[in-house]
């Protein structure tokens, strides 16, 4: 198998695991016991918390909260402000947000909510002109995220958060960092970012657990009311084995960030390269730089990305079409329709999405084998005729 697909999801690294494995056999106590044997799974607790503020540039290890995943973090966030400005009814977010930001918005605006969604351009660059216009004294929260996830491309989230205070200083700013942690340098006490969110398994942790950051005079409510977990913000006993293991991944991501920079976005401009060379009818759908360094989309014109996706299984390929939230839609990505990418591209468009543990051979091979799977699947396709031009202009 050659795993190209993630942006949706990554392998947990072995040295994670062997951290986790301790917590779910003998260290299996409730870490809010006063026994001795609570001793440890409370001290794993601590220790990863320590681990996300620096992986994080966070100030301070109570910035940081635990939750179950990036979806769970940005409702926690969106949700908690928003409870606690309710005299604010307006928004802001941007029109190729992950669906968990977006339909928590779409929730808002049937509850009385006006919400902006901030345009980008044909490459994924956002608008941040326009977002700077609509920027009211009664924004009561704006969300940006930092990498897109679909596209790689990172959002100037810095020079957003600085404009929100010199504007609108109690406008909260919250970030979806998700697909930015491990791959790009994040540094929070440097910047005017209220909260951010991250989810473990996009960086060699398992899924099931993330993490919500919140600077320290930025108030919210729960999203979980219960007990005292998470100093009275998140209730619930907490989740030992996969807080230790996120800790320990963000320790392993924040060493590797070099690697991330240099290899993995080598092997992914070669294998971006060869796939545009050798493919008549692919094309490039995001910016050239300005991203996170794993990610490409390419768009196929005139064929199916379910069948690509399908001939790309069949050798033993994952990649995707999109957000792994939302393949199970027939409806294009709403990502690349923000981009006005052309219909003629817009159901052919494939995501790779590469990792520091892709290697050099694997993307040889998927270079060397789509300009099969393309010519089969251009055979097929009812749009002959546009296909010949394309042919002939490559």
């Amino acid at each position: 198998m050659i795993y190209l697909d993630n942006n949706a999801t990554t392998q947990i690294d072995d040295r994670v695991l062997e951290v986790m494995l301790p917590y779910l056999k003998e260290n299996f106590a409730n870490p809010s016991s006063m026994y001795d044997i609570a001793k440890r799974p409370a001290a794993a607790i601590r220790e990863a918390r320590v681990q996300i503020r620096d992986f994080l540039g966070a100030k301070n290890e109570k910035d940081v909260y635990f939750t179950s995943c990036g979806s769970e973090s940005a409702n926690m966030a969106i949700k908690g402000v928003v409870e606690c400005n309710k005299e604010k009814k307006h928004l802001i977010t941007t029109k190729v947000e992950h669906p968990c930001v977006m339909n928590t918005y779409k929730q808002l605006e049937k509850q009385g909510y006006e919400v902006d969604y901030i345009g980008v351009n044909s490459q994924g660059g956002l608008d941040v002109e326009e977002l700077k216009s609509k920027l009211r004294k009664d924004t009561a929260l704006v969300s940006v995220m930092w990498a897109n996830n679909e596209t790689g491309v990172i959002h100037p989230v810095e020079e957003i958060a600085d404009y929100i205070k010199s504007k609108s200083p109690e406008t909260r700013f919250f970030v979806d960092a998700v697909q930015a942690a491990g791959k790009i340098p994040m540094n929070v006490k440097d910047t005017n970012i209220d909260l951010l969110g991250i989810s473990g398994h996009k960086f060699h942790a398992p899924k099931g657990v993330g993490a919500l950051y919140v600077k320290p005079d930025v108030r919210i409510l729960p999203l979980i009311n219960g007990g005292h977990q998470e100093r009275g913000m998140r209730a619930g006993t907490e989740n030992v084995a996969y807080i230790a293991g996120m800790g320990k991944a963000a320790e392993l991501a924040q060493g590797a960030l070099d690697y991330e920079l240099s290899e993995v976005k080598r092997l992914r401009d070669k294998l971006e390269a060869g796939i545009l060379k050798n493919v008549f009818n692919a094309r490039l759908n995001t910016a050239v730089s300005g991203r996170v360094p794993n990610t490409t989309n390419i768009g196929f014109e005139y064929v199916e990305g379910e069948l690509i996706l399908l001939h790309l299984n069949d050798i033993g390929v994952c990649a995707s079409s999109g957000s792994a939230c939302t393949s199970g839609s027939l409806e294009p990505s709403h990502v690349l329709r923000a981009m006005g990418i052309p219909f003629t591209a817009l159901h052919g468009s494939i995501r790779f999405s590469l990792s520091r543990f892709t290697t050099e051979k694997e993307v040889d091979f998927v270079v060397e084998n789509m300009p099969a799977i393309m010519e089969k699947l251009t055979k097929i396709s009812p749009f002959q005729d546009e296909l010949e031009k394309l042919k002939e202009l490559k």
